[in-house]
């Protein structure tokens, strides 16, 4: 034995010359074809040989290679497209021309392969599709004894799971792959914190019965209401463990008030667990059985070691809908799909037409001290509520909120008169909204068209996605001239075009605007 070092933990210790204890169930081999093989496109023989190779590797299924001489059609010259096998090599691809009809990258070859296909080397095989047939002959194919190295359910977690497109997806098809491995598991649920101003989570709940994937997405008042603060999910997210209680016993250790609901389903066994994410947020997965045996040991044993990956799955997808979540609500839907799309750096923007609308309070400080701060930032949010419901509802879309005023943006999607109307239809809503829930408040709102640059402008750690162009240096110019013309709403004349009830009030020289600026009113 040779000598050893002592890490930090008492016993562990690092061998030198220790032999791999990895696992070497992954198998590649390739097997002589005893007797003549065919290939066929359609009707078509585009191989024959009595020197084929078959090709079995864990979990793919079985390849067919030929040499070269024994392929009856002309094979195209190697593409630049290639693949990298960790085990064969590096693959070139290249095209065939069949009946008239080209295919591109439709055979490949390894012309170099690592010492474990080596049998391969430079033979030929065909790309996988519909129309393509293997006649194996006189051939007795032996069986392919290897399966997944670590069982079905392992198996599906680590190369399948991953190309699950959504946590209800993944909630589908964990509880379906369970229940055919032998899990008796009759419904499963998966509750998702998020990070969300409405709602408090995501709970994703299967049922055998209905074999579909409900979503149920409560607010905050969860965390006080009865049926949560009595519940597996409250004990579990509050870090105090995992929950286990057979159903069919007269006297159960746990009381929570959805075992009733569950027994009287006809349920025998009920577990919680956590899931936890790679910040400490602990999430739960719930799973109930209705078998008289319920749960063994070895069913909860695998779903546990299992929960560590697929709390990474669910993380995956929780961060994407943040993302979403928040680029959404600070931004906007359209200015945050744009910045999710990728467009992050400073500099990055489009110019668009558009008519830009700017809308600010009056006399804000006045009624902060008539209202006091609480009752005042109650009003500003319904304020700022209302407005982006009249914005959204017209077609366009609140940028920002800057301390009392809102910046909206409609851009052309049609036509510019149809974006110039939706801001008018805008401005005149939200005065008539204060009008009539807030008669002592008064707003003044300025409205601009032209063309704009919508993107990304700031430092180089802290970008702001606005517009900026001399539409919304206008809007905001107009809004300040509100209140020296007695009116609340101020407009170009693009915005004030075919609208009957515009009224010219003059041509006003705007701070920071070279040329004077057509203005009306809108009553």
């Amino acid at each position: 034995m040779g000598a050893c070092t002592t890490l930090s933990h008492p016993h562990i210790f690092l061998m030198e010359s220790t032999p791999q204890l990895t696992s070497s169930d992954y198998r590649l081999r390739v097997e002589p074809l005893s007797a003549p093989v065919r290939i066929l496109l359609g009707d078509t023989v585009i191989a024959e040989s009595s020197d084929a190779r078959l090709m079995r590797e864990t979990r793919l299924p079985d390849g067919v290679y030929v040499p070269q001489e024994d392929v009856r059609i002309p094979l195209g010259e190697t593409s630049d497209f290639r693949t990298f096998c960790p085990f064969k090599g590096t693959a070139r691809y290249g095209e065939i021309s069949v009946g008239g009809e080209n295919r591109a990258n439709a055979w490949w070859t390894y012309p170099d392969t690592l010492p474990e296909a080596a049998a391969i080397e430079g033979m030929v095989s065909f790309t996988p599709t519909d129309d393509i047939t293997i006649d194996y002959g006189e051939n007795n194919l032996p069986g392919n004894e290897d399966g997944p190295i670590a069982g079905p359910l392992v198996n599906w977690l680590l190369r399948e799971a991953g190309a699950c497109s959504s946590p209800e997806e993944l909630t589908r098809q964990f509880a379906e792959r369970l229940g055919a491995d032998g899990v008796a598991v009759s419904r499963l649920s998966v509750l998702i914190w998020s990070l969300h101003p409405m709602i408090a989570g995501r709970n994703y709940v299967w049922s055998k019965q209905k074999d579909k994937v409900a979503v149920y997405t409560p607010n905050y008042d969860i965390h006080t209401s009865p049926a949560f603060v009595n519940s597996p999910l409250k004990h579990v997210s509050d870090g105090l463990g995992g929950v286990r209680q057979r159903l069919d016993v007269p006297d159960p250790e746990f009381t929570f008030s959805i075992m009733d609901d569950l027994r009287a389903e006809g349920a025998t066994d009920y577990v919680a667990m956590p899931l936890v994410f790679s910040d400490g947020q602990i999430n739960v997965l719930t799973l109930t059985s209705d078998h008289p045996d319920g749960f063994t040991t070895a069913n909860l044993g695998l779903i546990y070691e299992m929960s560590f990956v697929l709390s990474r799955y669910f993380e995956v997808f929780t961060q994407r809908d943040n993302s979403r979540t928040l680029l959404g609500t600070y931004l906007g839907e359209r200015s945050g799909g744009r910045v999710l799309g990728g467009e992050i750096t400073r500099g990055h923007g489009d110019e668009i037409d558009a008519a830009i609308l700017l809308c600010d309070l009056r006399n804000s400080t006045a009624h902060e001290e008539r209202l006091g701060r609480t009752d005042y930032l109650d009003f500003l949010n319904r304020f700022f509520e209302e407005v982006t419901d009249v914005v959204t509802a017209n077609g366009g879309e609140v940028l920002k909120f800057i301390g009392d005023a809102v910046l909206a943006v409609f851009p052309v999607t049609g036509s510019e008169g149809e974006a110039c109307r939706n801001a008018a239809t805008s401005a005149r809503q939200i005065v008539a909204h204060l009008d009539v829930a807030e008669k002592d408040m008064r707003c003044a709102i300025g409205s601009a068209f032209g063309t704009v640059t919508y993107g990304n402008v700031g430092s180089r750690e802290r970008l702001d996605f606005t517009v900026i162009g001399r539409a919304a240096n206008i809007a905001a110019r107009l809004a300040d001239a509100c209140k020296g013309h007695d009116t609340s709403v101020l407009v170009t004349q693009d915005i004030a075009e075919g609208d009957a009830g515009a009224r010219h009030v003059g041509d006003l020289e705007l701070r920071n605007v070279s040329e004077v600026v057509g203005a009306y009113s809108l009553t």
